[in-house]
Parts: C-alpha cells; structure tokens; sequence
C-alpha cells in the first residue's frame, strides 16, 4: 500500500445505548468521545442507534404479515372467488 493516502486504521467502540450493548472493532471513523474498555484501555466511542441487539429482524420481534388473510380479502372485496 502507498504510504500517506490511507485513513488511520484504528479501534474503535460502537454502542447501541438504547439496548446497554456495544463491541470493540477496527474502523477509520473518529470521534471526541471515548470510553474506557474492558481491558482498562480508553477507546474512541460512536453512539448508533440500532445495532443487532435492537434491530427486530435479529431479536426476533418484527412483525410477520399475514400475506394470506390479505390475498383472501382483495379476493374477496374485488370479486375473484
């Protein structure tokens, strides 16, 4: 790689404090907050608000349409038997 062109590589924490969840990970994204981490070192912190701890589709609460009873409504409301 070129030398000078890059963003700084470094790690980063990413919490969710609407589910109390956040992990450590690599990212070029900065940021004036830190937080110190479990291994007592003080880490750049970004706020996000969803994550997989509370996003419906990974905790299993989002909502499943029923497609069927709709089918048999417009079926029947509009005529098709």
């Amino acid at each position: 790689m070129k030398k000078g062109i890059h963003p700084d590589y470094h790690l980063v924490v990413f919490r969710d404090p609407g589910a109390g969840f956040a992990f450590l990970t690599r990212s070029t994204i900065t940021s004036g907050k830190t937080i110190e981490w479990e291994d007592g070192t003080t880490y750049p912190v970004v706020d996000v608000d969803v994550s997989s701890a509370s996003h419906p589709f990974y905790t299993g609460r989002s909502r499943v349409l029923d497609t069927a009873g709709r089918v048999e409504r417009f079926n029947q409301r509009y005529g098709r038997s």
